[in-house]
């Protein structure tokens, strides 16, 4: 398996921290399939991509690795949900050392979100997906919860299920509330399959990066869905991105934002000098192809080296 797309060094510097990366493994022991747009998918050949990342982590010592959701596929057979997921996560349990993990809307397809949280092993209150680490002192690294609002892993009567589908009859005329037909722009992403961030999240995140610029670190925040429409197609955007990157850009230290969810990938850099980087799925690798990453991290920049189907990419942080 050939690792031409990696980036090796910067400068000859050493990194203070590297870890790995991946994304939309969405396993299942189905057949190869198509996307609803017709990209092709293959279910059973992501696990295969799945085991060489995690080879090639534990070859390379990476830190810790994260994985930005979907890691089973809504086309599961609901009776094997349960099997399938921990059939990932024994993959993930090969890799020397922590892995976090985040929700996507195929998981919630699967398994309600209660169950998620614990196969998952995420740290939790009240059900609710997001959380921080600091692996070393000069940086935090911040996990949020896309579906906190969402219309999918809630129970049908949960307030945070009606607030979801409330939002969505006001912004998405459509009976399919998973189909864009008749929206324009960015109202393209008011979709059943995206998400938003709640208050209390938003409230939390504030004080996070408060701390953060207090300590005088620098932030990676991590989202399944991302949070700028430069980096990703429109249908994709968490619903209420806008408000977050508010928060966000009262700052200065988050200088990367890191996703998953839009297949094909993206970068942006935004109006104030962050990063946002999507990462490619696993799920579409043909055989004998790969989409993972290790990331080097350094005070002034990060160096994602990635596999044939994950695009390198050096991001120079602004001042």
């Amino acid at each position: 398996m050939g690792y031409a797309n990696r980036i090796v060094s910067t400068q000859g510097k050493q990194p203070l921290l590297s870890f790995g990366v991946i994304s939309d493994v969405q396993y299942a022991d189905i057949p190869d399939g198509r996307s609803f747009l017709g990209v092709p998918r293959y279910y059973r050949h992501s696990l295969l991509v799945l085991q060489r990342a995690v080879h090639k982590w534990n070859e390379q010592k990476m830190k810790f690795v994260i994985n930005f959701g979907d890691i089973i596929d809504g086309f599961c057979p609901k009776d094997q949900s349960l099997s399938a997921i921990t059939r990932v996560i024994d993959e993930f349990n090969v890799f020397n050392g922590p892995v976090y993990h985040m929700i996507g809307n195929h998981c919630l397809y699967n398994l309600p979100r209660e169950k998620l949280l614990q196969v998952l092993n995420i740290p939790s209150i009240d059900g609710l997906a997001y959380y921080d680490f600091s692996p070393i002192p000069e940086y935090r690294f911040v996990v949020l919860d896309g579906y906190d609002i969402s219309a999918i892993g809630w129970q049908k009567d949960h307030k945070k299920t009606l607030k979801a589908l409330n939002f969505l009859r006001e912004r998405n005329p459509n009976s399919d509330k998973n189909s864009p037909n008749g929206l324009v722009g960015l109202e393209r992403r008011f979709l059943m399959f995206n998400g938003a961030v709640g208050k209390e999240q938003i409230e939390w995140l504030d004080n996070v990066l408060q701390e953060a610029t207090n300590s005088n670190q620098k932030v990676v925040v991590c989202c399944h869905l991302p949070l700028d429409p430069g980096a990703s197609s429109k249908e994709a955007l968490l619903w209420n991105y806008d408000e977050v990157m508010d928060v966000i850009h009262r700052y200065n230290c988050v200088k990367v934002c890191l996703a998953g969810h839009d297949h094909k990938g993206g970068h942006s850099v935004d109006s104030h000098g962050v990063h946002h980087r999507v990462l490619e799925a696993a799920l579409e690798c043909p055989v004998g192809t790969d989409a993972f990453g290790w990331v080097n991290l350094f005070d002034d920049r990060l160096l994602l080296s990635g596999t044939e189907r994950m695009e390198s990419q050096e991001m120079v942080f602004s001042c």
